[in-house]
């Protein structure tokens, strides 16, 4: 026989092996939000929708509306049951000893939207430059980046959203180091449905600003090292900063230009810092000489090669003595001696950003004070850290 039988707003055809289970005894009972409700929200959300709440032994042969999660302490926590799942007379025992001795059933009411529905809406509307999203499971839908890169974040507009009722987005924070496949946020109503209304105030503030998040790729860099000292030039001691700064240049996979030498003196330090620059150098670290001593001239030739400062000095430890300037469109940076002992300074921070080609000011580097202090884990796993955050 072929009867198409419409049960709880899905239509099933009879001819399929479904079994088809009428309800008629059981009158529907309004769902009980968990959430703490204000008097003005007593008519809307959730709370309005009408639930049919059966027994879960009478429950076989009806699909469920939302994904059932199981939890394991210490082992696992996801999806059991997922939405549009047909009960089957052996899933009995399993939803019991999940604690789901009834089972609500949702009937669609006009203006509502379902938390499924709703984190697609949601994740389109957000999702920028560079970023892919899942299927929602468990009424979530999770955010990935397609690129290597850097995560930036309109945090104005993200505020703004997470403001509007019922919605929840949770991200990684502002200029966090990706990989590709990275997870950077979840998106989910609190609810199971939310009025069509909140989901559109979302989409119209999307439109009118832009996107909330998106992944700027790495770009293709001219990089120069000019180490300073005469106790290296003179080949005293050995270089130890460039080692360690080609391996830094190479995560970005930079056009390394070369590393040149020169002594404590200031004319001959600007002289290479304009042949770098004549060499169409995008970026030309300075390592050394970048203390407050007498003899430490690099800070000197920087502001001698014409180059605009940005700053000198930073409230970030390790880091503290770092220096940035602009020579037209070139970076030059001023590298203390902390980058050569420590797994991760400010250093780390800022490159990603000139990489991406952001132009930097002196407001960027204040607010690195906040988080600014790195407490030198034993183990250093930046950038999953508060570190400048």
């Amino acid at each position: 026989m072929n009867c198409p039988v419409k049960l709880t707003g899905i239509n099933i055809d009879c001819s399929c092996s479904v079994k088809i289970v009428f309800i008629t005894e059981v009158p529907p009972v309004r769902f009980i939000n968990l959430l703490p409700l204000e008097e003005k929200d007593k008519g809307g959300g959730v709370i309005s929708n009408i639930m049919k709440k059966i027994a879960v032994e009478k429950t076989v042969g009806m699909m469920l509306c939302h994904d059932i999660t199981q939890i394991i302490p210490g082992k696992f926590k996801g999806r059991a049951f997922k939405k549009g799942h047909i009960i089957r007379k052996e899933d009995v025992e399993k939803l019991l000893e999940l604690g789901k001795e009834q089972i609500y059933i949702w009937e669609p009411k006009a203006g509502e939207i379902h938390e499924d529905e709703a984190a697609l809406r949601m994740a389109r509307a957000v999702a920028g430059e560079n970023i892919e999203y899942d299927e929602p499971k468990e009424g979530k839908s999770t955010l990935k980046s397609k690129e290597k890169g850097l995560l930036k974040i309109n945090s104005e507009l993200l505020h703004q959203i997470n403001s509007i009722k019922d919605i929840s987005i949770a991200s990684l924070p502002q200029n966090f180091i990706v990989d590709r496949g990275q997870r950077l946020a979840g998106l989910r109503i609190i609810p199971l449905t939310t009025k069509e209304e909140n989901l559109t105030q979302l989409e119209d503030l999307c439109q009118k600003k832009g996107k909330v998040f998106e992944i700027k790729k790495y770009k293709k860099l001219k990089a120069a090292l000019i180490t300073t000292g005469n106790e290296i030039y003179k080949k005293r001691i050995q270089d130890k900063f460039g080692p360690v700064m080609r391996n830094k240049l190479e995560f970005f996979n930079a056009q390394y230009l070369g590393q040149t030498f020169c002594p404590d003196d200031i004319e001959e330090i600007k002289e290479k810092i304009l042949y770098y620059r004549q060499q169409e150098a995008d970026l030309i670290i300075l390592t050394g000489g970048m203390s407050v001593d007498p003899d430490d001239l690099t800070p000197g030739a920087i502001r001698e090669s014409g180059a605009k400062v940005v700053t000198y000095g930073a409230p970030v430890q390790p880091g503290n003595m770092f220096m940035m300037a602009y020579l037209g469109a070139t970076v030059l940076m001023g590298v203390p001696g902390c980058a050569m002992y420590y797994r991760t300074t400010i250093l780390d921070v800022v490159l990603p950003r000139i990489f991406i080609g952001e132009i930097l000011n002196k407001e960027d580097f204040i607010k690195m004070g906040e988080g600014g202090f790195c407490l030198n884990c034993e183990v250093c796993r930046y950038p999953q850290c508060f570190f400048c955050r």
